[in-house]
């Protein structure tokens, strides 16, 4: 059994009441202050990000040494990670809906990636956030490529699941942008992929739309260059697709990160819920730029218990969860970026083997096969 399970029965019913009164009230008193900060902010990260993109793709087109060539990917990387994490991620939470700014709607931003925004809203802000690591109901859990909870089933291909780590990293918005298909359902027959055809045209002219930018596009516009600058941006779409899938990974499925059974969350009160999106999420500590390029879910805590909050807020909001956890004897999950990764591929490495009764009985039948 997964030692990191079942552990949702710690507080007393009145403790988790108290426990998610204190929480809302921190929502309630941070909401308070929403104002010129919080916009200033998102709109200073905009304009570096556009100062990025457009020095970055200038660089690239003509950059006359590799030098100005690698640095032209380097700004123009920097500029595609603050658009995925700091701005597209948080103003698509709806972080920045009560300013009433048409460019900062949840609604209605589309984003630098091959997934549509309507897509993430469905699988991530809701299915997401709503179902954290219950088993079964969280898709992002693992994004049916991954096994990484010992109440998951083994199979032999989970042997091969660092390859399919690194695939799934390699191509991570492309296995965002498709993670509505639900390939794994189709495969149980639970559903056809005629359900699927509206998604499917939504996706082709998103992903059609990023494809003609960042490949046809941009190398047409440096003529007999194109070839420098198609692989300038593949390079840059490979560094944001990377980065990308290290920070979620960091904040979702550490060692310490729990999982859920379904039955263990139904009729959940505000307490359960903060609770558990407690129990299942990892911070790591950096400095603030760090946090601003991984769009601070870095506090991934904070981000899966107030999901709607101007992120830049949540290093203020930390230190007071913090004190609310100690206050109940809480565990909080942080340290280190690196420590934490760590954790990652640990995980990853445990799961990829088989249970120990498993393993006996392969052990036992090569035995017999061989007697």
């Amino acid at each position: 059994m997964d030692m990191k399970t079942n552990q949702l029965d710690i507080l007393l019913p009145d403790e988790l009441d108290a426990f998610g009164q204190e929480l809302d009230q921190l929502r309630q008193d941070t909401l308070a202050k929403l104002g010129e900060e919080d916009i200033n902010h998102i709109r200073n990260i905009m304009r570096i990000h556009k100062r990025c993109e457009i020095a970055g793709r200038t660089l690239i087109h003509f950059s006359l040494t590799p030098v100005t060539w690698v640095a032209g990917i380097g700004l123009l990387s920097t500029a595609k990670i603050l658009e995925n994490m700091e701005i597209g991620h948080n103003i698509m939470h709806g972080q920045y809906d009560w300013s009433n700014d048409p460019e900062l709607q949840s609604q209605s931003y589309e984003w630098d990636t091959v997934c549509d925004s309507e897509s993430w809203r469905n699988t991530h802000n809701y299915e997401h956030h709503t179902y954290t690591n219950i088993l079964g109901k969280d898709r992002d859990y693992g994004y049916a490529v991954l096994r990484l909870s010992e109440e998951d089933e083994w199979r032999p291909k989970h042997l091969f699941q660092f390859l399919n780590y690194g695939l799934l990293s390699v191509f991570f918005e492309w296995g965002v942008g498709l993670h509505e298909l639900e390939v794994d359902r189709i495969k149980r027959k639970e559903i056809t992929l005629k359900d699927k055809l509206p998604f499917i045209k939504r996706f082709s002219k998103k992903a059609g739309k990023q494809v003609a930018k960042d490949y046809v596009l941009f190398p047409l516009l440096a003529g007999p260059l194109a070839p420098k600058v198609l692989i300038a941006n593949a390079i840059a779409n490979l560094n944001r697709n990377l980065w990308t899938s290290t920070i979620i990974f960091c904040g979702h499925f550490t060692e310490d990160a729990q999982t859920f059974k379904p039955e263990q969350c139904e009729n959940e009160s505000r307490g359960q819920w903060y609770y558990r999106q407690l129990l299942g999420s990892s911070n790591f500590e950096g400095s603030r730029w760090l946090h601003i390029m991984s769009g601070h879910l870095s506090y991934q805590v904070e981000h899966h218990m107030f999901p709607d909050i101007p992120a830049h807020r949540y290093p203020e909001m930390s230190s007071k969860v913090i004190k609310i956890c100690e206050k109940y004897g809480i565990p909080y999950n942080t340290g280190s970026f690196g420590h934490q990764y760590l954790t990652v591929l640990k995980r990853i490495a445990r799961c990829s083997l088989p249970p120990k009764d498993t393993l006996n009985k392969f052990k036992f039948s090569r035995i017999f096969k061989t007697a």
